[in-house]
């Protein structure tokens, strides 16, 4: 438990490192800033409230969450606005592009924390592998077209892409799988109590 909510809380301190740069956000970051400035709520209740509708739609999926998946909705949001609170103004491309680089690499270090810790997928990944299995297709092309049309409405609505957006979609696959073998935890005895199902080995990315 410590596991996860360490890797729920920094992945939300990740995604403030991104909205701070200004340089571009994670797929899902583009959709709640964009939805931010439209609505006026700040990014953090933004993301909470889209892992809640996006929660809802497991019910027709037929997918049960575990604990790690309701505590994805909440933390990471609480998180993200809380770091953005208290990081000072990054003005200059010296201090943006380290903030850049610091979210990305924290966001995979946080992904493998949260993922490894085995309570059950975020609402996103869950979305995902939810699709791939009712529709058969691979969680690649899933994913693809569910962050594909997520970048596309968040930039529509006003949302930021740029070098770390594309940063972030070449580079989270291989940190994400590389974080996971260094924070996966040993099995569980059969005396232990199952919280969640494993998440599929496909099922990488956020939230």
């Amino acid at each position: 438990m410590v596991q996860l909510y360490v890797g729920l809380t920094l992945y939300g301190v990740s995604s403030a490192l991104l909205v701070a740069s200004g340089l571009g956000l994670e797929p899902w970051g583009v959709l709640h800033q964009g939805l931010a400035r439209r609505t006026g709520l700040s990014i953090g209740e933004v993301s909470i409230a889209v892992g809640a509708a996006v929660l809802l739609l497991w019910i027709p999926l037929r997918l049960r969450p575990g604990l790690g998946t309701v505590s994805n909705v909440f933390l990471i949001g609480l998180a993200l606005d809380g770091t953005l609170a208290l990081l000072p103004p990054a003005h200059s491309l010296l201090a943006r592009v380290p903030l850049m680089l610091a979210g990305v690499l924290l966001n995979g270090a946080a992904t493998g924390l949260y993922i490894a810790a085995r309570f059950g997928p975020g609402p996103r990944d869950g979305l995902m592998t939810g699709l791939h299995q009712r529709t058969g297709r691979s969680i690649r092309l899933m994913r693809t077209i569910i962050e594909v049309t997520v970048v596309a409405t968040g930039f529509v609505l006003g949302g930021t892409i740029g070098v770390g957006t594309v940063l972030y979609a070449l580079s989270i696959g291989p940190l994400a799988q590389f974080f996971l073998r260094v924070f996966a935890l040993p099995p569980a005895s059969s005396s232990s109590t199952i919280v969640a199902e494993r998440t599929p080995r496909g099922a990488i990315l956020r939230r």
